[in-house]
């Protein structure tokens, strides 16, 4: 099983700078792979681009880039250019959006999401496949009068989304490459989403699909102070249906309940539990509210379990 950590530097005088410095940190104590936000800030494609030239054999990630606002072929030139860039490290996460972000921030209405995934996700495929497009569905039109091909890209893109409801696990499960739940608990996983997903995998005639569970998470011996911070944090997440109901489902009442705090061995049991419950891959976000020391002893304890 693979062990990553989400990297948030979004506070330091030069976002860039730190978050490469933070990588190289990450690796060297064993982590495989780092995974960045796609918020109104930084260029996550961009960022993890950077990251990946700068720390070979590091994977990175996007964790996710709303397609709300996007079109697949210029997301598809991004994405290929962070893959020539990582020599194949680099993993592409899309995501839904919310309604009030989406309307809000780009005017855009929110509207049949699961169906604009599908066909972002069919036209994304044959971009980053192929190098060139020829759809046009209900919502989008994607075709290349001009070559869409990144040399160095060869290969292919991993697609993943950021998908917790039984609609968007559906269209996951048949079009992308695997998933990216968050605050979604062992429970949660192992009798709701995973086996939606790989039903919908294997209806499709796809491969195994990966189950890439982000879980906010802190190696600490003050776990009443690192809870009562995340309490706070991680309550935006409640005000949203889908993540409202994924934290329901792993048997939770707050985000918050959701978070792994504890000492070494706390923290080891329950990334086994994730393992048990599908996660083919585990990625820890949070550990900046724990300080350089707090951080420092979580990612050793990361990168321990990462190679045994």
């Amino acid at each position: 099983m693979t062990v990553g950590v989400a990297l948030n530097a979004s506070d330091a005088p030069n976002q860039v700078d730190a978050t490469v410095e933070l990588a190289k940190e990450a690796a060297a104590a064993g982590l495989r792979s780092a995974w960045f936000g796609q918020t109104f800030g930084a260029d996550s494609p961009q960022l993890a681009a950077l990251v990946g030239r700068e720390v070979p054999g590091l994977h990175v990630g996007t964790s996710a880039v709303p397609i709300f606002g996007r079109h697949p072929l210029l997301v598809s030139s991004q994405a290929q250019t962070a893959q020539a860039a990582t020599h194949g490290r680099y993993h592409l996460g899309l995501a839904l959006g919310t309604k009030p972000l989406t309307e809000t921030g780009f005017g855009l209405p929110y509207e049949r999401p699961i169906a604009r995934l599908r066909e972002f996700l069919t036209a994304l495929r044959q971009l980053t496949e192929h190098g060139t497009a020829d759809f046009e569905g209900e919502l989008l039109t994607a075709r290349t009068p001009l070559p869409a091909r990144v040399p160095g890209a060869e290969g292919g893109v991993p697609l993943l989304v950021a998908a917790m409801g039984p609609q968007a696990l559906r269209a996951s499960g048949e079009l992308a490459d695997g998933i990216l739940p968050y605050l979604a608990g062992p429970r949660a996983l192992a009798d709701h989403i995973v086996p939606a997903l790989t039903r919908a995998a294997e209806a499709a005639g796809r491969p195994a699909p990966r189950v890439v569970a982000l879980v906010f998470g802190v190696v600490t011996d003050d776990a009443d102070a690192v809870r009562a911070e995340a309490l706070e944090r991680l309550a935006f997440y409640e005000q949203f249906p889908s993540y409202a109901r994924v934290i329901e489902l792993s048997g939770a009442r707050r985000a918050a309940d959701v978070a792994v705090i504890g000492d070494e061995r706390t923290v080891e049991a329950e990334v086994r539990r994730y393992r048990d419950a599908g996660a083919t891959e585990v990625v820890f976000a949070g550990t900046e509210t724990a300080g350089d020391a707090g951080r420092r002893r979580t990612w050793d304890l990361l990168g321990d379990l990462a190679a045994r």
